[in-house]
């Protein structure tokens, strides 16, 4: 996303100062939820919930990036919500114990951030995060600090491969 900064200094100084608050908010939500997901592997509602609302802000300024009125770039910001939220619906229904429904709730606020950029990142995003878990869960049982069936809290991860993508290049 640092890399759309300047782009939209020149083209649209409104929707850049929407993306920088939008961004300094999920600086601050970042560090939070992995701080408490990492401790009590728990993602609260008092702080997921309202990051929809602060994520918003990234439709209009998708809308209105480009100089003139872009729709399709603030429904995909939408859609990336949606999706990714679906995604992990489905992952949650399928396998239950795997994750649980505040990671659910944290992938449609991510998916708010990587529709931003474009469909590609939402992707790379996602495929950031499990890597990252994954590699994690694998780190843990090669040391024997863990088995297959050890939890571990998938929100940081989540956070982590959505930051590595919002610094992909479009």
């Amino acid at each position: 996303m640092t890399h759309r900064l300047p782009e939209l200094w020149q083209d649209a100084p409104f929707s850049f100062w929407l993306v920088v608050a939008c961004l300094a908010y999920f600086a601050w939500m970042s560090a939070r939820l992995a701080v408490i997901d990492i401790r009590s592997h728990l993602l609260p509602n008092r702080i997921v919930l309202p990051s929809y609302w602060a994520a918003l802000p990234l439709a209009g300024a998708a809308a209105l990036g480009g100089g003139a009125l872009d729709v399709g770039a603030a429904f995909r910001v939408l859609g990336g919500g949606a999706v990714l939220w679906l995604v992990y619906f489905v992952l949650r229904v399928v396998y239950p114990a795997g994750m649980g429904f505040g990671d659910v709730k944290l992938a449609g606020v991510l998916g708010l951030y990587l529709g931003f950029l474009s469909w590609s990142h939402l992707f790379w995003g996602t495929a950031a995060a499990f890597l990252l878990g994954g590699l994690f869960g694998l780190a843990l049982i090669v040391t024997r600090r863990g088995t297959a069936k050890s939890a571990i809290p998938f929100g940081p991860f989540m956070l982590a491969g959505t930051v590595l993508a919002l610094l992909l290049p479009a």
